[in-house]
């Protein structure tokens, strides 16, 4: 617990201190390359931002989602088997977008993100380069999925279903298959489909005509205790259920 809260509330990007680039490179690869000081080659997480905006400015289901206050990221993979994690949407606030959550006797909090004096709200994070390698329908049907998670009031919570599987519903086969319809109309009669048309390469395309497939990297955010409940508080508040 010492250790635990010893790590920063707050974590902040800017100019003067910006995110960090990294090289995308699978693991277990004898190719090792310094982080670049600028993003080079191909930035997937630049890409990856412009492709979610258009997302959401045209999928009325997603037209919640402020892509400013969402930070983009990835996170190495640690094999090339294409099965596994794709992808994931971290929440950065608690249930109705609250700040702090008790567990027993200690409040909790989920670190706070800023990028240049803007606070994130969610952290949105691709496993690369897993995800690079899934099909180009698959890799798409993932983006929707996962900003569909992103709660419909944009306050640093996830969309909850009702019932026992508050994240995918009480189906995901039917969750995936409505991911699956919304990729569907976005498709038909995009005016720009330059937008996503990097999701149509391989990591190794990419690598190969670019030079090099570069993302920002940031910790996964942690849950910080911050303070106690006292003993009677905590105990008045068990007796009447909270």
């Amino acid at each position: 617990m010492t250790g635990t809260r010893s790590l920063p509330l707050v974590l902040r990007w800017s100019a003067r201190a910006p995110l960090a680039a990294r090289w995308v490179i699978p693991e277990g690869s004898p190719l090792r390359l310094p982080d670049p000081p600028e993003p080079t080659g191909f930035d997937f997480t630049a890409r990856m931002r412009t492709l979610c905006d258009d997302v959401a400015a045209r999928c009325p289901e997603l037209g919640h989602v402020e892509m400013p206050r969402v930070l983009v990221s990835f996170t190495p993979c640690r094999n090339r088997s294409r099965y596994g994690l794709q992808a994931r949407v971290t929440p950065l606030r608690f249930r109705g977008g609250a700040l702090t959550r008790r567990h027993g006797a200690t409040e909790y909090q989920v670190q706070r993100y800023f990028v240049d004096g803007r606070e994130m709200l969610y952290v949105l994070t691709f496993c690369l380069p897993r995800f690079l390698d899934q099909p180009f329908r698959e890799k798409l049907v993932t983006v929707f999925h996962e900003l569909y998670h992103i709660g419909p009031t944009f306050d640093g919570d996830l969309r909850r279903h009702p019932g026992r599987y508050a994240v995918h519903s009480h189906s995901k086969d039917r969750y995936d298959a409505r991911m699956t319809d919304l990729v569907r109309a976005y498709l038909a009669g995009h005016p720009d489909p330059d937008v996503f048309a990097f999701l149509r390469y391989g990591y190794r395309d990419l690598w190969d005509n670019f030079g090099g497939v570069t993302g920002v990297v940031v910790p996964r955010p942690k849950l910080l205790p911050v303070g106690c409940v006292p003993a009677r508080a905590a105990a008045r508040n068990r007796a009447g259920g909270a």
